[in-house]
Order: structure tokens, then sequence, then C-alpha cells
């Protein structure tokens, strides 16, 4: 996998890209930068659900879905965990205690 782009060079190309003259295309800024076209535009895209222009899953709340998608996972492996052990002490034969009463 390649390395990301710093965040610098991002963000200076979406700058460029956003106040870009009429007639100057996204494929040409790209070229102008050594990236590709996808790439370019997946950025702005991205940008534009980061800044609000449009509606999304933004950075910071795509990295919390996978941090409590992780959290329910292991919570849900101690659940089971717990499940079986109470499945096991339930069925096993534990001595009686004997009555105090006569």
């Amino acid at each position: 996998m390649l390395k990301p782009y710093p965040k610098e060079f991002r963000d200076d190309v979406i700058a460029v890209a956003r106040r870009r003259e009429a007639g100057v295309t996204i494929k040409q800024i790209a070229h102008d930068f050594g990236i590709s076209q996808t790439c370019l535009q997946n950025w702005l895209r991205s940008d534009d659900v980061e800044t609000g222009r449009k509606s999304g899953l933004t950075a910071a709340d795509a990295a919390q879905t996978r941090e409590l998608k992780k959290r329910i996972k292991l919570l849900e492996q101690e659940n089971e965990v717990l499940r079986r052990a109470a499945a096991y002490l339930s069925q096993a034969q534990l001595p009686g205690k004997g009555s105090t009463r006569s």
C-alpha cells in the first residue's frame, strides 16, 4: 500500500481545485500535481463532508464508529464467555448444603 499524501499537500491541492479558473479542469489540476483525477475527486468529496457542504460521515465519525464496533465485538465475546460459564455452573453437580435444623 502506498504511503498517503501529507495533509498539507492534500489541503493545498484542494484549495487550488476550489479556486480554479473557468476552463481549468479537475483532470488538469490532478495531472499538474502528479495525482490521479479520481484521487482528487475523492479528496474534494471528503472535504465537502468535513466542511459541512454535503452530508455524510466525517473522518471523526468514522473513527468513532470503528472504535464502537470494536468495543461491541469485545463485549459480545465477554458475554459469550459469561454465558458459557453460567451454563457450565448450572449443570455442575455442586454438593448440597446440609440443613442446620433438626
